[in-house]
């Protein structure tokens, strides 16, 4: 195999597969990138997998030689990121030795043996086309609300649903509930898709969005993974199987309270008054009283802080318990520059919403309270 690549094109397609490539692997394979030429779209096909994702990218070349071979992925890029902006000259010899050449640098690089590379499967026919800036912002807007403990694997991904009128995605790890829904038209759907899709395959689609978030995505799916076609690049990824827990019945139906609240007045009193939580449990309380929104926490040992952010408010004096990082979170989602906080008394959970938000979006985030 031999060809010549742009150096900026070829690290441009390299940095987005790293986030797939295996890096701790027993099969040493994995830790490879998959190189292969097109000579009849004057282009040299790029795949990385850990057996759970995939991803396959396409980058201009000239080839002089078809064929086939895997180097190692993050040697290739970080030498590469190093070279000069001109052409880098590649060729793979019969030992699977990669022999690169740009300017006055030659460098040579074991690879291994393409027959031992998984195959992925193929992305079977489309089943709707969606803006790539629409799935990133329901990502962002959910996947920090994703368990990280993963004994609750049903929870280490985001549930998607896609119906003719729209979009969702939620994300729970049982202490707090991301939900943002999309009116938007999906026509020639056949009915309501669902799948969980895994929190590493979302963090993949956002940096496939920071590269150009104007394109769509073709998407597809099968019994066992999903897929996600955005322009020349495919990402794969299995599915995460067992049954995502019913979020309809945790969305509070009673709310008779409401405060409009700017903001980043509200993050920084949290951000302030956080830093004397306990490091533990991170609770701070949230005290509604006339006129006032009070946010304080203590330890006893070190000392306690309490902040005063004006509000319209005449209700019950309320206070209420909460992980500041929790709403720390979800207030660095949001670009609104106000926010809702619903509530009901001090045992019930708590909503944010964004205030005032495109009438085509319903972002809620809820959050259970916490005893202190």
């Amino acid at each position: 195999m031999e060809f010549s690549v742009s150096k900026s094109d070829l690290v441009r397609e390299l940095g987005l597969t790293q986030g797939v490539v295996e890096k701790k692997t027993t099969i040493p394979i994995l830790s490879n990138i998959l190189v292969e030429t097109d000579k009849a779209n004057e282009q040299i096909l790029l795949t990385a997998t850990d057996l759970e994702l995939g991803i396959r990218s396409a980058c201009p070349a000239r080839i002089k030689k078809e064929g086939a071979g895997t180097i190692p992925a993050r040697r290739l890029l970080d030498y590469v990121r190093l070279l000069p902006d001109a052409e880098v000259q590649v060729k793979v010899a019969d030992n699977q030795w990669a022999s690169l050449v740009c300017g006055r640098s030659r460098t040579r690089i074991a690879g291994m043996s393409r027959e031992s590379f998984p195959e992925l499967p193929v992305m079977p026919e489309m089943i709707a086309q969606i803006p790539l800036a629409v799935v990133a912002q329901m990502i962002a807007s959910t996947i920090f609300a994703i368990s990280a403990e993963e004994s609750r694997f049903t929870l280490n991904g985001a549930l998607l649903l896609l119906r003719e009128t729209g979009l969702v995605m939620v994300a729970t790890d049982g202490h707090r509930l991301a939900m943002v829904e999309k009116n938007l038209a999906i026509p020639g759907l056949p009915g309501v898709y669902r799948a969980l899709l895994p929190r590493k395959a979302m963090s993949e689609i956002q940096k496939l969005a920071n590269d150009d978030s104007s394109k769509t995505i073709d998407f597809s799916g099968n019994d066992n993974h999903l897929f996600f076609k955005i322009d020349k690049r495919t990402l794969l990824s299995r599915k995460l199987t067992g049954n995502f827990p019913d979020y309809e019945r945790v969305l509070p139906k009673e709310q008779p309270y409401t405060l409009v609240i700017q903001r980043d007045e509200l993050k920084s009193s949290i951000e302030r008054v956080a830093q004397f939580a306990d490091e533990r449990s991170k609770a701070i309380r949230l005290q509604v009283l006339n006129g006032e929104l009070k946010v304080h926490s203590s330890i006893s040992e070190t000392g306690e802080s309490e902040e005063t952010i004006p509000v319209e408010y005449s209700g019950p004096d309320v206070e209420i318990g909460f992980n500041a990082q929790y709403l720390m979170e979800f207030l660095r989602s949001v670009d609104h520059s106000e926010v809702e906080f619903h509530f009901k008394d001090s045992n019930s959970a708590g909503e944010l919403r964004p205030h005032g938000g495109a009438p085509d979006t319903v972002y809620r985030y809820v959050v259970m309270p916490m005893r202190i």
